[in-house]
């Protein structure tokens, strides 16, 4: 198989999706007007609240939902061959990721761009609501810390990479400050992506300097350092840090893709995994589970992934300045990061299987596979770091999109370089993420606790930001310094994907309240059945097997009572959902529409 073959398909199935079935969402089922005001317009405050162009809310919304999961997922997932990888991340993102982004941004719209608890609290009564909100605070928390974990083994040890991703923060920072003076876009843009490029190429003139042994750093301290970042990220005024770094970042993490896309066209290099491994079944080195449920517990970005819902109801709702733009910023959004899930695919699957196992494997469990690496010492030579053991997935992708750019003659001895700015790309990709989940983490208990003590509801009430800021940046950084790989991504998998879950229910509640014909409410119904049982399956199948297994490598009593919190909630959630469904049913409203469907 070629990858040209690859992108193109998917190009073709995901450009479809989007100009009928994407039309479909939001024309018939959502029914988009924007002869009305948006929350953005109506509770305009210049701080959250804030009525921003469709392409730079697209840029903020792409930015904040595609983090490590479309980059680490599928890496991960080619343990199964490039096969079920793929169709997973075609047909849940057209059937499922999508849909669920743009009703779940439509249902927060509805009610003032309010969090998925409080719609839940509206929608489904206070029993789900406040269920939702708990489930929240445990998804959030964990996801923070899994999307995290991946930057600790990018930036460990490796000064020109943490360089590059720091200069990033005062460049954004300056561009917003420049934008809201001037209201200059294109002039913003342009100097903030220049600077960008000049901090990737300064990174090596650092490596040999005092600033450069300042800034290596192993995984603890990078776990208290990202956490320290994320705190201020959340408390700073949305246009300052969040919204421009955002932004700026989105151009890069396009125009990666595209000119790996543009690479993969020139080179058209071959697929050299197989269709399917002989770890389908089970009991591979990277993933100990089989390939259902967990081609879709490892893959939830770039598919379907909880974690949009977060951002849907969290920074975005409060941005968009007409109704429509759902369609590109929630639904299109979702395809792009589809097609990254699949570029990343195919970085990783054009390595030689034993490349790929020895750099995502502990040195111990490869030894144990009888596989030879084959252009792993040479690309390690040309890049200046030892590949072997970098689990996570980030150094993969690093490594798989420098193999490719350095086939191209022009770029042969450019590997180094190459290297260092993918790692930042990734780095940047998974930090936009942390901004916003971290803010929204500080909307959620606000939210929550809000409920106990009414001041902590108003978003613009500097002590009480400070407070849910500072304990959303320690509850999933405890997560982080305390963690592993391993542990925290299975758990981040499960959690991600029953946030999903949720927000279909949610979904499928407004459209069922909404929709002039009660079969649309199968658009999320569809997709809610399968996921539902999946995660569900998922969830007892790692308690069973791994967390509470004292002879499996993540065994975590704290992970598994985590775990079926979290899936007691969410039945909680559907059974009222199902309730909620059957009242509406039997409304005479509904009776006397049913005659006519």
């Amino acid at each position: 198989m070629n990858a040209v073959t690859i992108v193109i398909a998917s190009m073709c199935i995901l450009m479809i999706a989007y100009r009928l079935y994407g039309t479909f969402i939001t024309v018939k089922v959502l029914k988009l007007d924007d002869s009305k005001a948006t929350p953005a317009h109506e509770l305009n405050d210049g701080k959250d609240y804030v009525p921003t162009n469709k392409w730079v809310s697209f840029g903020h919304h792409f930015a904040a939902i595609a983090a490590a999961g479309p980059l680490v997922g599928p890496i991960l997932a080619a343990q199964f061959g490039y096969l079920p990888g793929l169709l997973w991340l075609l047909i849940g993102a057209v059937i499922g990721g999508a849909v669920h982004d743009a009703v779940v941004l439509f249902a927060s719209m509805r009610k003032k761009g309010k969090s998925l608890s409080e719609v839940a609290k509206d929608e489904l009564g206070p029993v789900a609501g406040f269920c939702t909100g708990l489930a929240m605070l445990f998804i959030i928390t964990i996801t923070m810390a899994g999307l995290s974990m991946v930057v600790l083994h990018a930036l460990e040890n490796n000064p020109w990479g943490t360089f590059a991703v720091g200069i990033t923060i005062p460049i954004a920072m300056g561009v917003g400050l420049l934008y809201k003076k001037t209201g200059n876009l294109k002039l913003a843009s342009t100097i903030g992506f220049v600077l960008l490029m000049v901090g990737v190429f300064m990174g090596p003139t650092i490596q040999e300097t005092a600033l450069g042994e300042f800034l290596t750093f192993d995984t603890k301290t990078l776990a208290i350092i990202l956490p320290i970042y994320a705190f201020f990220a959340a408390a700073l005024p949305v246009w300052l840090l969040l919204a421009p770094r955002d932004y700026l970042s989105s151009f890069m993490k396009i125009g990666v893709f595209i000119a790996l896309i543009i690479g993969v066209f020139i080179i058209n290099p071959v697929i050299e995994f197989p269709a399917f491994t002989k770890f389908t079944g089970g009991g591979g080195p990277i993933l100990a589970g089989p390939v259902w449920p967990f081609i879709s517990i490892t893959i939830a970005c770039g598919a379907i992934s909880g974690f949009h819902a977060f951002v849907g109801s969290g920074t975005t709702p409060k941005m968009l300045d007409r109704w429509s733009d759902i369609k590109v910023v929630g639904f299109g959004a979702m395809l792009v990061e589809c097609l990254v899930g699949i570029m990343a695919l195919i970085a990783a699957t054009a390595l030689q299987p034993a490349d790929y196992f020895a750099i995502n494997s502990t040195p111990e469990v490869f030894k144990t596979l009888g596989m030879e690496v084959v252009h792993l010492p040479e690309l390690a030579k040309e890049i200046g770091l030892d590949l072997e053991g970098r689990t996570g997935g980030a150094v993969t992708l690093a490594v798989g999109m420098s193999y490719i750019f350095t086939s191209i003659p022009w770029f042969s001895h450019l590997a180094s370089y190459f290297f260092q700015f993918v790692i930042m790309f990734e780095a940047v990709f998974i930090l936009t993420a942390i901004d916003a989940g971290t803010r929204v983490a500080r909307y959620l208990i606000q939210d929550f606790f809000g409920e106990y003590y009414k001041p902590l509801k108003k978003t613009d009430w500097l002590p009480g930001s400070i407070f849910a800021s500072a304990l959303a940046c320690f509850m999933w950084g405890y997560l982080l310094y305390s963690g592993d790989i391993g542990s925290i991504w299975a758990l981040f998998g499960v959690s991600n994907q029953l946030m999903a879950s949720i927000g279909l229910i949610i979904g499928a509640t407004v459209i069922l309240k909404i929709a002039d014909k009660r079969w649309y409410m199968l658009t999320c119904l569809v997709p809610l059945a399968y996921l539902f049982v999946t995660v569900n399956y998922a969830g007892y199948w790692m308690v069973k097997n791994v967390y509470l297994n004292p002879d499996a490598a993540g065994y975590s009593t704290l992970n598994a009572i985590l775990s079926i919190i979290m899936l007691v909630l969410g039945v909680i959630i559907l059974i009222s959902a199902i309730k909620k469904w059957l009242d509406m049913w039997n409304t005479p409203q509904f009776k006397m529409n049913a005659k006519t469907l």
